[in-house]
């Protein structure tokens, strides 16, 4: 298996390098015992309670890209305290990744309490999915029921990365046309794959209509 190894601490003090590197080591041993493979190994001064830390955030990007499947530390603190914990807990499961502790000597326990709050987060961001999904498939069923054909409109729909800003505006003019609302056009677009959000899609046909002739309207 391969792991990330985490060592942290919270102080600027010169004596928590040893800290640090004492950590380090033990993990490395902890890693060694198990026949795991280290890919990674990051030690940071940075809260607990933070939950943007730089050497953290490499790791679960790691993670995310496959390189690694669990981290390895040496107490449940070092993760993290309080809502950080919880977060980063939340975000490694959806990764189907994993946490193992020294102090536990296997992988990380959390308290009846912290498990009920993770399988409630897991039940919400699950019914949300589905939830934008149903929005999706509604807002192309209206585009649809009004004329709108995405096959013969958009163009290169075959063709994945698109960047953020690669919208298609004379098919955002189109459903504006139909009545479309702008949360709809770009729940429309997402469906097709374009990195659309109803802001953006606003302030584009915004921008469109300001470069028009005063009082020209579009054609219908």
């Amino acid at each position: 298996m391969n792991v990330g190894l985490y060592a942290r601490v919270s102080t600027e003090r010169k004596e928590q390098e040893t800290s640090l590197r004492r950590q380090t080591e033990e993990l490395q041993q902890y890693a060694a015992q198990n026949g795991w493979t280290v890919v990674r190994e990051i030690a940071e001064q940075e809260s607990g309670f933070e939950l943007e830390r730089p050497g953290l955030l490499t790791l679960l990007e790691a993670m995310s890209d496959g390189e690694l499947t669990a981290i390895l530390v040496q107490d449940e603190s070092r993760l993290g305290r309080g809502n950080s914990k919880i977060a980063l807990l939340h975000q490694i499961r959806k990764l189907e990744g994993k946490v193992f502790s020294l102090d536990n000597q296997g992988e990380l326990k959390v308290s009846e309490m912290e498990g009920m709050v993770l399988e409630i987060l897991a039940v919400v961001e699950e019914y949300q999915r589905r939830l934008t999904n149903h929005k999706i498939s509604r807002g192309m069923q209206r585009a649809i029921a009004e004329g709108f054909r995405p096959e013969h409109n958009l163009k290169n729909t075959d063709q994945g990365g698109r960047k953020r800003n690669d919208l298609p505006m004379e098919e955002i003019i189109k459903l504006r046309r139909k009545k479309l609302t702008f949360e709809e056009i770009a729940l429309t677009l997402r469906g097709l794959g374009y990195e659309a959000s109803r802001a953006t899609v606003h302030r584009r046909y915004r921008e469109y209509m300001e470069t028009l002739p005063e009082n020209e309207e579009i054609k219908k």
